[in-house]
Protein backbone atom coordinates (compact mmCIF):
# COMPACT_ATOMS: atom_id res chain seq x y z
CA UNK A 1 0.00 0.00 0.00
CA UNK A 2 1.04 3.48 -0.69
CA UNK A 3 1.41 5.27 2.71
CA UNK A 4 4.33 7.29 1.96
CA UNK A 5 2.72 10.50 1.29
CA UNK A 6 1.03 10.19 5.25
CA UNK A 7 4.26 9.31 6.74
CA UNK A 8 6.04 11.70 5.39
CA UNK A 9 3.17 14.29 5.97
CA UNK A 10 3.00 12.74 9.33
CA UNK A 11 6.54 13.29 10.00
CA UNK A 12 6.75 16.66 8.79
CA UNK A 13 4.02 17.56 11.48
CA UNK A 14 5.71 15.87 14.21
CA UNK A 15 8.90 17.69 13.90
CA UNK A 16 7.49 21.20 13.53
CA UNK A 17 4.54 20.20 16.70
CA UNK A 18 7.90 19.41 18.59
CA UNK A 19 9.84 22.59 17.49
CA UNK A 20 13.19 21.31 18.74
CA UNK A 21 14.12 19.41 16.30
CA UNK A 22 15.23 20.56 12.75
CA UNK A 23 12.97 20.74 9.81
CA UNK A 24 14.06 17.84 6.78
CA UNK A 25 13.38 17.36 3.36
CA UNK A 26 10.97 14.76 2.50
CA UNK A 27 13.78 12.18 1.10
CA UNK A 28 15.80 12.58 4.33
CA UNK A 29 12.56 11.41 5.98
CA UNK A 30 11.53 8.46 3.16
CA UNK A 31 14.75 7.02 4.71
CA UNK A 32 12.98 5.54 7.77
CA UNK A 33 10.18 4.14 6.39
CA UNK A 34 10.02 0.76 7.21
CA UNK A 35 12.11 1.23 10.68
CA UNK A 36 10.22 1.53 14.35
CA UNK A 37 9.50 4.98 15.41
CA UNK A 38 12.49 4.77 18.06
CA UNK A 39 14.88 3.54 15.74
CA UNK A 40 13.49 6.24 12.54
CA UNK A 41 13.80 8.69 15.23
CA UNK A 42 17.47 8.52 15.83
CA UNK A 43 18.14 7.84 12.23
CA UNK A 44 16.94 11.22 11.11
CA UNK A 45 17.92 13.01 14.81
CA UNK A 46 20.85 11.21 16.07
CA UNK A 47 21.93 14.68 17.94
CA UNK A 48 18.93 15.59 19.05
CA UNK A 49 18.26 15.72 22.85
CA UNK A 50 17.03 11.91 23.95
CA UNK A 51 14.27 13.68 25.76
CA UNK A 52 12.41 15.18 22.94
CA UNK A 53 11.26 11.60 22.08
CA UNK A 54 8.41 11.43 23.73
CA UNK A 55 6.78 14.84 22.04
CA UNK A 56 7.47 14.06 18.85
CA UNK A 57 6.27 10.44 19.30
CA UNK A 58 3.11 11.50 20.63
CA UNK A 59 2.95 14.30 17.79
CA UNK A 60 3.76 11.72 14.78
CA UNK A 61 0.99 9.09 16.41
CA UNK A 62 -1.72 11.67 16.61
CA UNK A 63 -0.85 12.74 12.98
CA UNK A 64 -0.40 9.31 11.38
CA UNK A 65 -3.31 7.63 13.01
CA UNK A 66 -6.05 10.32 13.22
CA UNK A 67 -5.22 13.76 12.06
CA UNK A 68 -3.44 13.46 9.07
CA UNK A 69 -5.88 13.67 5.98
CA UNK A 70 -3.66 12.23 3.16
CA UNK A 71 -5.22 8.62 2.23
CA UNK A 72 -3.28 4.98 2.29
CA UNK A 73 -3.41 3.80 -0.81
CA UNK A 74 -3.29 1.01 -2.75
CA UNK A 75 -1.04 1.07 -5.72
CA UNK A 76 -3.41 -0.10 -8.72
CA UNK A 77 -4.03 -3.38 -9.32
CA UNK A 78 -2.81 -4.47 -5.74
CA UNK A 79 -6.10 -5.66 -4.22
CA UNK A 80 -6.65 -8.03 -7.11
CA UNK A 81 -3.36 -9.79 -6.97
CA UNK A 82 -3.99 -9.91 -3.04
CA UNK A 83 -7.39 -11.85 -3.76
CA UNK A 84 -6.07 -13.70 -6.59
CA UNK A 85 -3.10 -14.80 -4.77
CA UNK A 86 -5.45 -15.91 -1.65
CA UNK A 87 -7.54 -17.98 -4.54
CA UNK A 88 -4.56 -19.56 -5.36
CA UNK A 89 -3.52 -20.81 -1.63
CA UNK A 90 -0.99 -18.62 -0.94
CA UNK A 91 -0.94 -17.26 2.84
CA UNK A 92 -0.67 -13.12 2.73
CA UNK A 93 1.26 -11.73 5.86
CA UNK A 94 2.25 -8.08 6.74
CA UNK A 95 5.70 -7.35 8.70
CA UNK A 96 5.68 -3.54 9.14
CA UNK A 97 7.35 -0.47 10.81
CA UNK A 98 3.88 0.94 11.43
CA UNK A 99 2.45 0.88 14.72
CA UNK A 100 -0.66 -1.70 15.39
CA UNK A 101 -2.94 1.49 15.25
CA UNK A 102 -1.52 2.65 12.11
CA UNK A 103 -1.70 0.03 10.14
CA UNK A 104 -5.21 -0.86 11.26
CA UNK A 105 -6.76 2.42 9.73
CA UNK A 106 -4.38 1.91 6.88
CA UNK A 107 -6.28 -1.65 6.42
CA UNK A 108 -9.55 -0.57 7.13
CA UNK A 109 -8.87 2.56 4.66
CA UNK A 110 -8.00 0.09 1.61
CA UNK A 111 -10.18 -2.92 3.04
CA UNK A 112 -7.52 -5.16 2.95
CA UNK A 113 -7.30 -6.63 6.50
CA UNK A 114 -9.41 -9.82 5.76
CA UNK A 115 -6.72 -10.50 2.71
CA UNK A 116 -4.10 -11.09 5.55
CA UNK A 117 -3.53 -14.26 7.44
CA UNK A 118 -0.87 -12.24 10.44
CA UNK A 119 -0.06 -8.97 10.87
CA UNK A 120 2.92 -7.92 12.83
CA UNK A 121 3.61 -4.31 13.62
CA UNK A 122 7.05 -2.34 15.26
CA UNK A 123 5.24 -1.42 18.56
CA UNK A 124 4.82 -5.36 19.21
CA UNK A 125 8.17 -7.11 18.56
CA UNK A 126 11.45 -6.11 17.28
CA UNK A 127 11.38 -3.33 14.71
CA UNK A 128 13.06 -4.44 11.41
CA UNK A 129 15.82 -5.35 10.22
CA UNK A 130 15.71 -7.49 13.54
CA UNK A 131 14.70 -11.22 12.30
CA UNK A 132 11.88 -11.88 15.20
CA UNK A 133 9.30 -9.86 13.26
CA UNK A 134 9.30 -12.56 10.58
CA UNK A 135 10.34 -15.57 12.88
CA UNK A 136 6.47 -14.47 14.47
CA UNK A 137 5.10 -14.67 11.16
CA UNK A 138 6.50 -17.59 10.23
CA UNK A 139 5.79 -19.41 13.88
CA UNK A 140 1.92 -18.28 13.47
CA UNK A 141 1.37 -19.06 10.13
CA UNK A 142 3.65 -22.68 9.99
CA UNK A 143 5.02 -22.20 7.09
CA UNK A 144 8.37 -23.03 6.69
CA UNK A 145 11.40 -20.60 6.25
CA UNK A 146 12.04 -22.11 2.82
CA UNK A 147 8.98 -22.16 1.80
CA UNK A 148 8.50 -18.00 2.49
CA UNK A 149 8.77 -15.05 0.62
CA UNK A 150 9.02 -11.33 1.45
CA UNK A 151 8.24 -8.93 -0.26
CA UNK A 152 9.46 -5.16 -0.01
CA UNK A 153 10.22 -1.96 -1.39
CA UNK A 154 13.57 -0.60 1.35
CA UNK A 155 16.85 -1.48 2.35
CA UNK A 156 15.46 -2.22 5.37
CA UNK A 157 12.66 -4.94 4.27
CA UNK A 158 15.49 -6.50 2.26
CA UNK A 159 18.17 -6.84 5.38
CA UNK A 160 15.29 -8.07 7.47
CA UNK A 161 14.54 -10.88 5.45
CA UNK A 162 18.52 -11.41 4.78
CA UNK A 163 19.02 -11.60 9.16
CA UNK A 164 15.24 -13.96 8.98
CA UNK A 165 17.18 -16.27 6.04
CA UNK A 166 14.66 -15.89 4.09
CA UNK A 167 14.23 -15.47 0.21
CA UNK A 168 13.20 -12.06 -0.79
CA UNK A 169 11.75 -9.67 -3.59
CA UNK A 170 12.46 -6.62 -4.35
CA UNK A 171 9.52 -3.58 -5.82
CA UNK A 172 10.58 -0.54 -7.03
CA UNK A 173 7.27 1.15 -7.22
CA UNK A 174 7.57 2.11 -3.60
CA UNK A 175 10.13 3.65 -1.61
CA UNK A 176 13.33 2.71 -3.20
CA UNK A 177 14.86 1.78 -6.62
CA UNK A 178 16.11 -1.04 -8.50
CA UNK A 179 19.74 -0.01 -7.23
CA UNK A 180 19.78 0.13 -3.93
CA UNK A 181 17.42 -2.88 -3.67
CA UNK A 182 19.41 -5.19 -6.22
CA UNK A 183 22.57 -4.64 -3.54
CA UNK A 184 20.74 -6.75 -1.51
CA UNK A 185 20.54 -9.65 -3.56
CA UNK A 186 16.86 -10.89 -3.78
CA UNK A 187 15.71 -13.31 -5.75
CA UNK A 188 14.44 -10.81 -8.33
CA UNK A 189 13.85 -7.18 -8.50
CA UNK A 190 10.25 -6.45 -10.37
CA UNK A 191 9.29 -2.77 -11.67
CA UNK A 192 5.77 -3.10 -12.11
CA UNK A 193 3.00 -5.25 -10.34
CA UNK A 194 2.50 -7.16 -13.96
CA UNK A 195 5.86 -8.78 -13.59
CA UNK A 196 4.80 -10.48 -10.32
CA UNK A 197 1.39 -11.18 -11.27
CA UNK A 198 3.53 -13.00 -14.75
Amino acid sequence: MDSIGRIVSSLDAAARLTEQLPILPPERLQTMIGLSLEKGYQRLYPDADPAWYADWIQHYRQQFVYDNPTPCQLYPGVKNTLISLRAQGFTLAVATGKSRAGLDRAMAETGTHDLFSVTRCADETASKPDPQMLDEVLAQTGIPRDKALMIGDTGHDMQLAINADMARLAVTWGVEGAASLSTYEPVAVLNSLNEMVS
